[in-house]
């Protein structure tokens, strides 16, 4: 017997099982041996009036009710009502007996072979009026993506978007789109006398375009009368009605306002754009992440293989394994770079959104992560200073004047010292020289002497910070270059900046600022630098090539020769920087890709 997902309608009597073949369409034909059940003509049957689901509908339908509703723009209505309607628009022919079961046994049949193609997305309903009813979730075929247009501004809302209009558009992109509801019931004149009642739901389809729709099943059911059309009609829905409305290349939502077409067959959710945009988007996001979990993926990370479950999906659209971000949000905490919380992605700079941090970070780094944030929020207040007793955050006022809320120390924030009215701040050098001297003094207690001994030599480091380093111009974190070109990063808030001016550079073209020549991208003394060292190598090349001329081989590039030195066939070209294998004589861009088991050995004797 057939799995069905509404409830049965049984006989006592005991079942019977017979061969038959089902016609799908046009040379698709189905041999199948079913169970059948004989009709209970018993108490009830023939007057059921109500229609029964199981399962998610179009409409908003409780598990188990009775009356189905639907909604079809911005009113509800009564599904009963409707099918109801379509039912007393049709003159049912006389049948003799046998034709009625052999009707119901085809019926049957194409319910059945439907069920087994379409699996989950048929829903079996309670027999209404004693016929067959059916509904099938019909997923359109979307060939990679397709674009979605609407007009924002239409001055008619029975206008329809077109190239030539003045009206702006909105226009984006879905891979996945609302599936086409057909619901089937099944006249006993079906299918030797007349087609199935049915009809089309589609949540964001026009019901000028629904029709249309409509149209062509009836259009099918003329071709093959007689013969059973439910799957030629949900393989036309499913591969061609994209095409017949003319949204091969981009779907053109609207006209709205046209929810009265006089055919019930039709039922549109279509409201407004501020409605359908959203849904459709959604939909779409919603059908991305079910496939997305539902599919091996490979870490880029640690390159391991693992199900989509296991997955963490940025807003970028980036995707790593839990354990690899898990770790990547954790060494950043532990580092203290919240700044450069970002997707791990090489090319990606979009931040880890707080509340997926929360999700990875344990208690105690989660509380370390919000700490620290905070910090970097306060530091990039410029009018946020701390307190130097007990490091409060207090605001300063414009005289450069401070009071802490906690410990209601009043200070300078120049010098961070007691508060100076119309007096100096002293130098640094004036402040080391003076504590220097009170460590001459006996009168102060080795405890005091050891905490201003400890003062002296913070200060005596802030004194080379400021000396060997330069201020960022965003968050003023003081930093050193060791080596390399004046293009300066902060590490803490990844403001570019020149080194020699201390300007900030546009993060958009930041070597356009040393083009016009105020500022030069390596110091003076760094270009001498490398020149000597080029001209020592040049030296000691050449000289080689004198002394060994035997023993080498001339670069691929510049022809120039160069001495082979030991056992390595890796060379160096002292004339124009290139590296090159000895053997083979081609320039090596990564010498562990070009030496190895299966390309040149990189020592040999000669």
């Amino acid at each position: 017997m057939r799995r069905s997902r509404g409830k049965q309608h049984c006989a006592a009597e005991e079942p019977s099982s017979n061969s038959h073949s089902v016609t799908l369409g046009e040379g698709v034909n189905v041999n199948i041996t079913d169970t059948v059940m004989p009709q209970d003509h018993g108490k009830g049957e023939s007057d059921v009036s109500e229609l029964n689901i199981i399962g998610d509908v179009t409409g908003e339908t409780d598990r188990g009710c009775s009356s189905i509703k639907t909604k079809e723009g911005d009113g509800e209505i009564d599904f009963n009502a409707r099918l109801d309607k379509l039912l007393n628009n049709i003159e049912e022919p006389e049948l003799s007996e046998e034709e009625t079961r052999i009707n119901d046994q085809l019926q049957q049949d194409e319910i059945l072979v439907v069920e087994s193609i379409y699996g989950e997305d048929v829903f079996s309903l309670e027999r209404w009026k004693g016929l067959h009813c059916f509904q099938i979730h019909i997923h359109i075929d979307v060939l990679g993506e397709i674009a979605i247009t609407a007009k924002l501004n239409s001055s008619n809302e029975h206008d329809i978007v077109s190239s030539n209009s003045d009206d702006f558009s909105y226009s984006f992109k879905v891979q996945y789109l609302p599936p086409i509801v057909l619901t089937c019931l099944l006249p006993k004149s079906y299918p030797s006398h007349r087609p199935p009642i049915f009809t089309i739901s589609v949540k964001w389809l026009e019901p000028v375009k629904i029709l249309s729709l409509c149209s062509e099943l009836d259009s099918i059911w003329a071709e093959q009368q007689g013969l059973e059309v439910i799957y030629p009609w949900v393989e036309w829905l499913h591969s061609s009605s994209l095409s017949h409305l003319g949204f091969d290349k981009e779907i053109t939502l609207g006209p709205y306002g046209m929810n009265h077409l006089g055919d019930e067959r039709v039922i549109s959710g279509a409201g407004c754009i501020e409605v359908d945009i959203p849904f459709l988007r959604s939909y779409n996001d919603e059908r991305h992440h079910e496939y997305f979990l539902n599919e091996l993926h490979e870490c880029s990370i640690c390159f391991s293989e693992y199900p989509g479950t296991e997955f963490i999906r940025l807003p970028c659209k980036h995707f790593f394994c839990l354990k690899c971000l898990q770790t990547f949000t954790q060494i950043h905490i532990k580092e203290g770079t919240v700044s450069n919380l970002q997707c791990p992605d090489a090319k990606c700079k979009v931040m880890i959104p707080p509340g997926l941090l929360k999700h990875l970070l344990g208690d105690e780094d989660r509380e370390r992560w919000e700490s620290m944030m905070l910090e970097k929020a306060l530091a990039s207040m410029s009018d946020v200073v701390y307190c130097p007793r007990c490091e409060t955050p207090c605001i300063e006022d414009e005289d450069q004047h401070a009071q802490c809320p906690k410990c209601y120390f009043s200070f300078c924030t120049l010098c961070r010292e007691r508060r100076h009215v119309g007096i100096a701040c002293m130098t640094l050098d004036m402040k080391i020289q003076i504590l220097q001297d009170r460590q001459n003094s006996s009168q102060l207690k080795e405890d005091q002497k050891r905490r201003e001994r400890e003062k002296i030599n913070e200060m005596l480091s802030m004194k080379e910070i400021h000396r060997d380093s330069k201020l960022c111009p965003s968050c003023d974190m003081a930093i050193s270059r060791t080596e390399g070109c004046n293009k300066m990063t902060c590490g803490n808030c990844g403001q570019y900046f020149c080194y020699r001016c201390n300007r900030a550079i546009d993060a958009s073209d930041p070597y356009g600022h040393f083009r016009d020549g105020s500022c030069e991208l390596f110091p003076q003394e760094m270009v001498e630098s490398w020149q000597e060292r080029i001209n020592h190598r040049q030296a000691v090349g050449q000289l080689q090539a004198e002394i060994f001329p035997q023993r080498g081989s001339a670069c691929p590039n510049c022809r120039q020769f160069n001495a082979k030195i030991g056992n390595n066939n890796h060379m160096f070209c002292w004339a124009c920087q290139s590296h090159y294998c000895y053997l083979c004589n081609e320039t090596v861009r990564r010498g562990t890709k070009h030496y190895g088991p299966k390309g040149c050995k990189q020592h040999t004797e000669g």
